[in-house]
């Protein structure tokens, strides 16, 4: 049998002569399951925000995105481009052209990001699902049409159900300025809007979607393009996918360069991976708040078995076994909190996945908070506390038993 491990239990569940022990023991569970239950639950629902900005950044972003190194623009004539049309890998591949512009519409004005799609692009987007006013499409028979962020389309005023069209303004190619007719020196086509779609604030307040020929016209281009977007086959694996993207980066040479999604907005991604660990940093900080409970506990405990550990050295017992004694007692504290709080924290994220029973407030794409548990913020979180109290428990133990 362990001695200093059934001496500590004996410890931990005896009654102590003075009854604020088991109190502050008995605080320090509870907080140490707490701590631990909410470092559990804020992770999860950080997890299922994570997820909806991943899902909606799918929806507009391709897997793949084709890009010159050097310009903005080029004409997708390498044999490269015909390589990928006989992949099984590929979904679907379409031409676009972005570019930032500035539209009017009656009298309001504002610059957005102007992306002109093929008919690949309009028959098989996700914008559909997203649509708030109207309908989506780009073409009524031979006439152009635009869709708006809801964004863009509320600081114009735009509504579909008008007849008014907006005005999107470029400046001429490869044309200076002229300051006695600026007018002359910018070009200008008139849309319609067909919709309002929303997905996500920041593409909302930006994105305005028309006809690949409209956009062509308007930045002069004949067959140019500013990318080549590839969407990937549902389901594929991620080692295919990169297998794949390598093969295409080869076949395109240094004059490309093919973005993966989380390369197309990787300041976001790091954004949100400094998000989390800033959460998971200020939790663990209260957990150790929490943890000092154990600190008191210990202490008065160890005054109190002034005569065990008396007895425990007449007995030849080293002064290390006695420390482990009381670093194991206070230590199985943090754990029992611990055990606790998983099991609350995996629970509550488990019932709010499956029910939803907290709602969130406003008008959202979800109507309740979302969750995601991930066994490795559990397996995290699980050392982090379990290290945390091992630590609290060492120091009081090794001040007071010398």
């Amino acid at each position: 049998m362990n001695l200093p491990f059934f001496i500590a239990r004996r410890y931990l569940f005896a009654r102590k002569s003075h009854n604020v022990i088991n109190i502050i023991s008995a605080i320090s569970a509870v907080g140490m399951a707490i701590g631990t239950a909410a470092l559990i639950i804020v992770l999860s629902v950080y997890n299922g925000f994570d997820s909806l900005v991943r899902q909606s950044l799918s929806e507009t972003d391709p897997d793949l995105k084709v890009v010159p190194v050097n310009g903005k623009s080029f004409v997708p004539d390498s044999s490269a481009f015909a390589w990928v049309y006989d992949r099984d890998e590929v979904y679907n591949m379409s031409s676009v052209v972005e570019e930032n512009v500035f539209i009017s519409y009656e009298q309001q004005q504002c610059v957005a990001k102007a992306k002109g799609v093929d008919a690949v692009y309009e028959e098989e987007s996700q914008i559909a699902d997203h649509v708030t006013a109207g309908q989506f499409y780009l073409h009524r028979g031979e006439v152009p049409m635009c869709a708006m962020g809801a964004g863009v389309a509320y600081t114009l005023g735009a509504n579909p159900s008008f007849l008014t069209k907006a005005r999107i303004h470029f400046p001429i190619r490869d044309q200076a300025i002229s300051l006695s007719n600026p007018a002359a020196s910018i070009k200008s086509v008139d849309i319609k809007p067909s919709c309002i779609f929303s997905i996500n604030s920041e593409i909302d307040a930006s994105l305005v979607l028309l006809p690949l020929e409209t956009m062509r016209e308007l930045m002069g281009y004949n067959d140019e393009v500013s990318a080549i977007e590839i969407r990937l086959q549902p389901g594929l694996g991620q080692k295919a996918a990169n297998a794949f993207r390598s093969e295409l980066q080869s076949r395109l040479g240094s004059g490309f360069k093919v973005s993966t999604r989380i390369e197309q907005n990787a300041a976001l991604y790091k954004m949100m991976r400094y998000e989390k660990l800033a959460i998971w940093l200020i939790l663990i900080f209260v957990v150790i708040i929490i943890a000092f409970n154990i600190f008191g506990s210990l202490t008065m405990l160890i005054i109190e078995k002034k005569e065990d550990i008396g007895t425990l050295s007449s007995l030849g017992a080293p002064l290390g076994l006695t420390r482990h004694i009381f670093v194991l007692e206070g230590w199985m504290i943090s754990l029992l909190g611990l055990a606790v709080g998983i099991i609350l924290g995996v629970g509550f994220a488990l019932l709010q996945q499956r029910f939803g029973f907290i709602k969130m407030p406003g008008n959202f794409m979800v109507t309740s908070y979302p969750v995601i548990i991930q066994w490795t913020d559990v397996v995290l979180t699980a050392i982090s506390v379990a290290l945390i109290g091992w630590l609290i428990a060492f120091i009081p133990v090794r001040s007071n038993l010398k």
